[in-house]
């Protein structure tokens, strides 16, 4: 799918080849109604957007992209590989927007660059460079993809732990520099993604609070406030938390 077909403030998706990721594309029109905010999902993304290739780091908070209007162009990579592709430490990266040449040579940044510019499908060829840099890279970790998975379902940081058969410190310490930060943040981030999953499919909130695994109402609400920056009914409400972790 390329972009070419996407009206202005559209947002779309698909799979990736890529096992686990996806890409998506959007056209911004820089109209302030048309900026939404971008929810911490455990993800990073590498983005295009004429004459820029640029990394979007794991979020811990609401990240508001400026109103700026544009056609971007993003694959967003599986919580725990974007390291491994980028050969940056995802801590380095958190809560931050950087530009691709200042994390690799800025010969291989603007060949990048031309490549994604002159291609009739940007995605395409954004897609095809992540495909060619993963098999470089070789399978991932089994150990990353135990704790995504487990942290993903509700289980305690302990008892992923526990499952992987390696201490909670190793688990801390092995979180940080692929997620860019802890696996009790990461779990955070996770659930909130669960709960605002299941609120879309229609459960009222104390319904959601209970199957997401939240104490209580008043507790996802406040994880809600803390993360997202705005309340759960307005989040919904409101449409918040288009895909893409875009934004100059």
């Amino acid at each position: 799918m390329g972009t070419q077909n996407v009206a202005p403030g559209d947002y779309r998706e698909r799979p990736s080849r890529l096992t686990g990721a996806v890409v998506w594309t959007r056209v911004a029109t820089g109209a302030p109604s048309d900026t939404r905010p971008v929810l911490p999902d455990g993800c990073m993304d590498l983005l295009w957007t004429e004459g820029r290739l640029f990394v979007a780091g794991p979020d811990t908070h609401a990240y508001v992209p400026p109103d700026a209007g544009g056609r971007y162009v993003g694959i967003r990579f599986h919580p725990g590989t974007a390291p491994t592709f980028l050969g940056v430490p995802a801590h380095e990266l958190r809560d931050r927007r950087v530009e691709l040449a200042d994390l690799w040579s800025g010969a291989e940044a603007r060949r990048l660059t031309e490549r994604v510019d002159d291609a009739g499908d940007p995605m395409a060829v954004l897609e095809a460079v992540a495909v060619e840099r993963a098999a470089d890279a070789g399978p991932p970790d089994p150990l990353l993809s135990h704790i995504v998975s487990s942290l993903g379902a509700g289980h305690s940081v302990a008892r992923t732990a526990a499952d992987a058969g390696v201490s909670a410190r190793l688990l801390h310490r092995r979180s940080l520099p692929a997620f860019g930060y802890g696996p009790k943040t990461l779990a955070r981030v996770l659930r909130l993604q669960r709960a605002l999953a299941l609120a879309r499919e229609g459960l009222s909130y104390a319904d959601t609070a209970a199957v997401a695994g939240f104490a209580d109402q008043a507790h996802l609400a406040r994880d809600v406030k803390e993360l997202t920056g705005v309340p759960l009914g307005t989040l919904l409400g409101g449409g918040g938390g288009g895909g893409g972790s875009g934004g100059p």
